[in-house]
Formats: structure tokens, sequence, C-alpha cells
């Protein structure tokens, strides 16, 4: 699998995904703001990735930072670090990120300044090791959905591209396909940028694993004739009652697969769960340039000049059209997904059921 992001040479290299799948490229970033143009202008996507890029970007930053002081050097970084949290303010996992790193300097506040730059760079690595392995765990998790000849249907990317592993989405697909599952994966466009188009059908099938792209208002018939057997989605933002916040149409998908008795999975890694938001109207929806929906990829107009556009980013599925989020702790109902607070809090003491298909 291509790597999305690595920390190499002091540097953050990132691929860029606005030139897939017709040409595979990188970009060397050698500051934070970089690392925030990568984010906002999507060379860099998917909710765990642009976490990871957030605190190397923040790694990347601190070292740059002259100041003598524990004070001053901290203000520096906490104000980057609001930066790169409103550089796209619907994923979750870049607050999530900043906060980390920021809660590693405070409880460290007593080493020098030099050695705690150089922590810093180790805890942004960390954090791509761990994603690799959660996105692992997730495939382990989901996998138990998956049925030998199923055909699933997937909205956006939530794969490798998406993640610093193998996915969270494509990490259950993957999963099934090593247990030696036939499977057929139906990937939507998912227009405006077409990710599913560009990006989804081009890493599986690097992968050698069987993919059919549709565009996205092919999906409600499939299900309806029965050719489509489960759905699985990624997530940029999970909240305390269970509803999910997720690339456009998602909410369309999950509706039609309702309709037609489909199960409609999240993988969710813990990451991108926020449980200081109670319900999905609380959820910041970014909105972005016209030019997105009014150009193929920015460079092939296809609407006329001056037409109004509402470019919506992210939508929200409600925890009722949700059979179940899948995350590194396992599989629940989305009626649960409150409990998991219970365990980033104690771990130890933490019991909650698991969701069985």
């Amino acid at each position: 699998m291509v790597k999305s992001i690595e920390w190499k040479n002091d540097r953050i290299r990132i691929l860029d995904q606005r030139k897939l799948p017709l040409d595979v490229s990188y970009i060397d970033c050698d500051n934070y703001k970089k690392v925030i143009d990568c984010i906002t202008n999507l060379s860099i996507r998917g909710a765990p990735a642009i976490g990871i890029a957030a605190a190397m970007g923040l790694a990347l930053a601190a070292q740059d930072i002259h100041s003598s002081d524990y004070g001053g050097f901290t203000k520096q970084l906490r104000n980057i670090g609001v930066e790169m949290t409103e550089s796209r303010p619907t994923a979750v996992n870049i607050e999530w990120a900043v906060k980390r790193i920021m809660t590693l300097i405070e409880k460290n506040r007593d080493l020098s300044l030099d050695f705690l730059k150089k922590l810093i760079i180790k805890e942004a690595q960390a954090i791509l090791e761990e994603d690799i392995v959660i996105n692992r765990t997730i495939g382990e998790w989901g996998a138990s959905f998956v049925k030998d000849g199923d055909r699933i249907l997937t909205h956006c990317n939530a794969g490798s591209l998406a993640t610093g592993g193998c996915g969270t989405a494509t990490a259950v697909i993957r999963a099934a396909v090593a247990q030696g599952k036939k499977i057929e994966v139906i990937a939507d466009e998912t227009r405006p940028v077409l990710q599913g188009a560009r990006l989804t059908t081009w890493e599986l099938m690097e992968d050698n694993i069987s993919v059919t792209l549709i565009p996205d208002n092919t999906a409600g018939f499939l299900m309806k004739r029965g050719e489509i057997d489960l759905c699985i989605v990624g997530t940029d933002r999970t909240v305390r009652n269970g509803d999910v916040a997720n690339k456009i149409g998602t909410y369309s998908v999950a509706v039609l697969a309702k309709e037609n008795n489909v199960p409609f999975y999240v993988a969710a890694p813990m990451s991108s769960i926020d449980f200081g938001i109670s319900s999905g109207d609380d959820i910041p929806i970014e909105e972005r340039a016209g030019e997105e929906v009014t150009t193929i990829c920015g460079s092939y107009r296809i609407a006329p000049e001056g037409v109004k556009v509402r470019n919506i980013a992210f939508d929200v599925t409600p925890a009722a059209y949700i059979s179940a989020i899948i995350t590194e702790k396992g599989a629940f109902s989305p009626l649960d997904i409150h409990r998991l607070e219970d365990c980033e809090r104690e771990p130890e003491n933490f019991r909650i059921s698991s969701y069985e298909r």
C-alpha cells in the first residue's frame, strides 16, 4: 500500500492526492504553512490522515520557534494549533491531534525546550504508527460483518489514502479478502471531487481487490435490485448520540440502505469520536469553493460562468440509519457509542457488549 504521509529527513512527505490516479507524486513540507496548504487544498485528506498531518505540522513548527522560555514557546505553538484546527473544521482528528501534542507539552514543561521539541517529533511519529495498528484492528472487527460473496458499497475514500495505514472502511474490506472471502466492492464516484472514482478505485486496484465504479445516483437502484449486500463508510466526526458526519452524499446512501434493508456500517477510530458534542446538529460543516462543483478537478468547466453554487463538503447521518459503528475497541450500536468515553477514562474498568450481525 502507498503511504499517504511520512516524516522523512526532518520534513513531512505527503502524497499529492489531487493528481491521482494519473500521477503519483509527493510534496515535501519544510514548514507548517505548507502542511496547512496541503490540508486545505486536499493534497492530503481523510480524517485520520489530516490528524497525522496536523501533529507533524506542529512538530515542524516547534523546531522553528526560537522563544527561550516555556510560556512563549507554548503560546506560539498553541496559536499554530488553532490555525491547524481551522483548516478543515468538520474533521475532529485535527483538533484531537493538536490537543494531544499540547497535552504532551504541558506534562513535560520541566524539560528543556530542545528536548521537548524532539519529544514532539516522536509523538507525531507515534500517532502515525498507532493509526497503522488501529486500522488493522478495525479491519479485524469489521470483517465479521462480511460474508463470502458479498457486494459492498462504499462512499468517498476511507482507505489507505485517508489514513496512515490500510484505511478504516477499506481495512474491513482488506481483512475480509485476507480471510479468503470473495467480495466485490462498489464505489460511488463521490461528486464533486471524485474521491471514490479517483482514489478508492485506484488503491483497491493496486491491491488486486475487485471494484466497480458507479455514478452516485446509481446506488439506490442497485440496492432495490438486491445487488448490494452491505454499505460501509468512514467518518470525519462521530458524536455522543451516534450521529456521524462524513462526505456529502453519505446521508443519502444511508437513507436508501434503510429503505432497502441493507446494513449500513461506519468505521470510526476513537480519534474521530467527539464526546464533547451531543448531537450531529452541532457538528461544524465545511463549505468549499464553488469551482469544485462547476469544474471537473478544477480544469474542465461544466457549468455556466456566474452560476450560484452551494458546495457543502459533509452531511450528517443520524444514528437511526446506522447498523453498527466499528472501532478499534469493537463494533457497537450507535446508541452505545457514548459509553466508549468510559473506556477512554477508565479502560481497566470498561465493559460493554459488542454488536453482532
